[in-house]
């Protein structure tokens, strides 16, 4: 039997043959492309001739590269559109990833010819083959190849297993997520507007129960629930359900969480490192912990009164509202609604009419024609994985093809919760010749309903603007090798462009590109804008210590060793400092925090607040200079965006902004300064 995972990709482009590629052709395709790829390594490692750059080095790059795209489409699909059967592949597919990246990373043959490359011949390459060969060596340094045979397979075991603890986590988290379902009647809907009463509508009707309303724990269903319904019992029961999940039950992760951070450590010990931690932030701008809580604990100083302050206010509109005199967590969102709307006179889903996403989309693509002078030219001949994915041909303004880019904007019950960018192929040589990248970003916005089209909120519109500012980092890679290029570059890094995307949201000059009421046309008004721009450190305290609080959480389970016997004991007494209510009964962070324990930000996470800091200091250069100052643009396109991994990510910052970041410029943002002072 024929299988499209292993042919050439003979679609427009080269791009993946969606609709030919079936449930089992993966495993198969996946043993295949393993024992091709080891022939590969076999033949480099084997090879009787002195070790070059050519024949070790860039023979172990061009390597594997079949591997790569059938696990590259596996996982795609795992996290856009899977069933429970796809699903359970995963327990099969990453141990035998896991294993095959062991067999080369432990091969003793292989490490030593890139070691004799590294040792003695660095010196007389070009840049970016000598970055590609420091990239190698200490690649294999760092994954064990200078270990005893015993560490070694004890490496090999901890890789096995880890490799099925993350897709288990995922798994639970997405069943749990659609497992739970609140139908209500037309009693209940007090206080929601009609379109999330449209939507919700829509939702009972796919599922045969037309005289009913469903909301569940997909975001778009949830959070505009919790902000608007008036139905206090409903918000906590909603609430309790979201806050829980995973917590025991049918889909329980504590002992996963438990056993991954039990394995990471380990891992970083025999590699000699003092926790995971201290492992994972060899390769980070913060270098170690005591910079990070450095970080954190500055930023938690600067606001931890301002989010207090938060609370009363919403503590004083409950009262004042609702005589109520005991706010629970599932009223705060409410309140805050209701506050600003008291601040401001500014109900934020009034903004929804301008925010229709065709319309977003295409300002985000307008925005990057007047930065980069790309153009985005829809493509009806390119295979998807579901219908509501639309694809583009990115060009260059001379012309030139840049890359390919899927869009995929709603939530569905076969896709995982969140946001996210994928490459579907990188940037970089491939097969002999330097290939432009496919990539896609992954949303899960408010949807179409029967009687209007999908029309976002602010906070979905900030979505899209960050997911395709890594979409830019992906597209506008410009180098020779996949493993320096792209987005493979430090994890406190990675997160500058997309971040610094967001800021164009709050700027006039950008909005009046795209926010067009979606009936009239009307280009969103100066009264709206005003608001916007006057309400956008609206609870900015609370949000920056709810980040702090999952910086401080990622850091307690992998910056040292524990002994974690109660998840919820455990995580409560990592996150209490930060906390300005109680803890909700078995309620519990860590058992869907998929970020840190099936992502790759385990003792990472810091780097949202890390990469904040860098935006914030970038963004006023193109403040200073004019929005959609060319001159800028390409700097920082030159500068950032198509350097990949090339240098450290500060000489990368510094050739754009002339200077190292200051924090100065987030706090200033975040209207925290003064407090910071104080």
């Amino acid at each position: 039997m024929s299988n499209p995972l292993l042919e050439k990709f003979d679609q427009p482009f080269g791009t993946i043959p969606f609709n030919e590629v079936k449930t089992d052709h993966f495993v198969p395709a996946l043993d295949a492309a393993i024992e091709e790829a080891k022939s590969e390594i076999d033949t480099i490692a084997s090879n009787l001739e002195n070790p070059t750059f050519e024949n070790t080095i860039l023979a172990q790059e061009l390597s594997g590269k079949k591997l790569g795209r059938v696990a590259t489409t596996y996982f795609h699909l795992f996290g856009s559109e899977s069933d429970q059967e796809f699903q359970k592949l995963a327990g099969e597919i990453s141990p035998k990833l896991a294993k095959f990246g062991n067999d080369i990373n432990l091969n003793k043959s292989l490490f030593e010819r890139v070691e004799e490359v590294y040792l003695n011949q660095l010196e007389t390459l070009n840049e970016e083959d000598a970055r590609l060969t420091e990239l190698s060596y200490k690649g294999f340094v760092r994954n064990g190849a200078k270990l005893s045979d015993e560490d070694k397979d004890r490496i090999r075991s901890l890789d096995e297993e880890l490799s099925t603890l993350s897709p288990q986590f995922s798994n639970n988290s997405l069943n749990a997520t659609n497992s739970y379902e609140l139908w209500l009647s037309e009693n209940d809907l007090d206080g929601l507007p009609q379109m999330i009463k449209d939507g919700a509508k829509m939702a009972a009707k796919s599922k045969g129960r037309e005289d009913e309303w469903l909301f569940t724990l997909q975001f778009p269903s949830y959070y505009p629930f919790m902000k608007f319904s008036s139905r206090r019992d409903l918000r906590k029961e909603l609430m309790t359900a979201s806050v829980t999940k995973c917590n025991g039950g049918e889909f329980d992760n504590t002992e996963i969480c438990k056993r991954i951070a039990k394995l990471k450590h380990e891992r970083a010990m025999l590699l000699g490192y003092d926790n995971f931690a201290d492992y994972v932030l060899e390769k980070r701008m913060a270098e170690n912990q005591t910079n990070i809580y450095n970080l954190l604990d500055n930023l938690f100083d600067a606001c931890f009164e301002p989010a207090k302050e938060d609370l009363r206010q919403i503590k004083e509109i409950a009262k004042e509202l609702d005589n109520l005199e005991d706010v629970k967590p599932w009223d705060t969102v409410y309140y805050s609604e209701k506050l600003k709307q008291k601040l401001y006179n500014f109900n934020e889903d009034s903004l929804r009419p301008y925010f229709k996403s065709d319309n977003v989309v295409n300002g985000v693509f307008e925005i990057a024609k007047r930065m980069y002078g790309l153009e985005f030219v829809k493509l009806d001949n390119i295979q998807t994985w579901h219908e509501d994915v639309n694809v583009y041909e990115v060009k260059d303004e001379d012309g030139s093809h840049v890359g390919i880019l899927y869009e995929d904007l709603f939530p569905r019950e076969t896709k995982r919760s969140g946001a996210w960018m994928n490459e579907l192929r990188s940037q970089g040589m491939q097969g002999g010749e330097v290939k432009r990248p496919h990539v896609t970003f992954n949303c899960n916005l408010t949807k179409p309903t029967d009687t209007a089209p999908s029309l976002l909120t602010f906070a979905e519109v900030t979505t899209i603007f960050h997911e395709f500012g890594h979409c830019l980092h992906g597209l506008l890679s410009n180098r020779k090798y996949t493993s320096v290029g792209g987005t493979s570059v430090f994890w406190d890094f990675v997160e500058l462009p997309s971040q610094i995307m967001e800021n164009w949201v709050g700027e006039k000059e950008a909005l009046s590109l795209f926010a067009h009421h979606y009936e009239t046309g009307e280009v969103i008004p100066d009264e709206l804008l005003n608001k916007i721009k006057d309400s956008k450190n609206f609870m900015s305290g609370t949000m920056c210590l709810r980040q702090l609080s999952l910086g401080y959480l990622d850091m307690a389970w992998f910056g040292k060793d524990n002994d974690v016997d109660n998840v919820e004991e455990f995580e409560w007494n990592a996150v209490k400092k930060t906390a300005l209510m109680e803890k909700m009964p078995g309620s519990s962070i860590s058992c869907s925090l998929g970020h840190i324990f099936a992502g790759g930000y385990s003792a990472g996470y810091y780097s949202y607040k890390w990469a904040e800091v860098l935006e914030a200091d970038a963004f006023e250069k193109f403040k200073e200079d004019g929005l959609f100052n060319r001159k800028t643009a390409q700097s920082f396109r030159d500068n950032i965006l198509s350097q990949g991994n090339m240098k450290h990510p500060m000489e990368l910052y510094k050739s754009f902004r002339g200077r190292e970041p200051k924090v100065e410029a987030l706090l200033k943002r975040d209207g925290l300064m003064a407090a910071n002072e104080a």
